[in-house]
């Protein structure tokens, strides 16, 4: 069996949020062989995208969409640790996603067959005690997944506004201890 290798991509808009830490117990139950990477998209910021499908095309990925690149295709699993901001993802999660279009069309990546296989996870806090307005995000996530042939391993959620409140919701800290089952 291939070890799992996991890419956990931070898109709050602050540190040590809600989000971070729902994904940092979630990730403590994970087998002791799973790699773990931690990539924060604000120390990594990407460009707007910019669609040149119908144009001269997309050219290869330098500076910090290298990095990303890399980290993505390298990994099995691929974690989006997002909180739920206006029910969407975060700017920089969604600037990422939107990079993943370059990268199907940019030459010698073969982006869509190398993510095909992978699973795709999703991690949001929302401040609503109505689970269902994370529906978008999930959303987004899931049908990303789908699109390029990944696993959907689902959406952990948990509820709180200021850093640790998280903590407080035991439904989502007990389903944290077997998200990744």
């Amino acid at each position: 069996m291939t070890a799992r290798s996991f890419l956990f991509l931070l898109g709050s808009s602050r540190a040590d949020g809600n989000t971070e830490t729902l994904a940092r117990l979630a990730a403590e139950q994970l087998p002791a062989g799973a790699e773990q990477r931690w990539l924060d998209l604000r120390d990594l910021p990407l460009p707007d995208y910019e669609d040149r499908r119908h144009s001269d095309g997309h050219p290869a990925p330098d500076g910090h969409a290298t990095t990303l690149l890399e980290a993505t295709l390298a990994a099995t699993d691929v974690v989006i640790a997002s909180p739920l901001y206006w029910y969407a993802v975060s700017t920089p999660t969604k600037r990422y996603l939107d990079h993943w279009t370059g990268w199907l069309e940019t030459p010698g990546t073969d982006f869509q067959r190398r993510m095909a296989g992978k699973t795709l996870w999703g991690v949001t806090a929302l401040a609503d005690e109505d689970p269902a307005v994370a529906e978008p995000l999930a959303g987004t996530l899931r049908n990303s997944a789908r699109y390029l042939g990944m696993r959907w391993g689902g959406v952990l959620l948990g509820n709180g506004s200021k850093p640790g409140d998280v903590l407080s919701d035991t439904g989502a800290t007990a389903r944290a201890k077997d998200f990744f089952s």
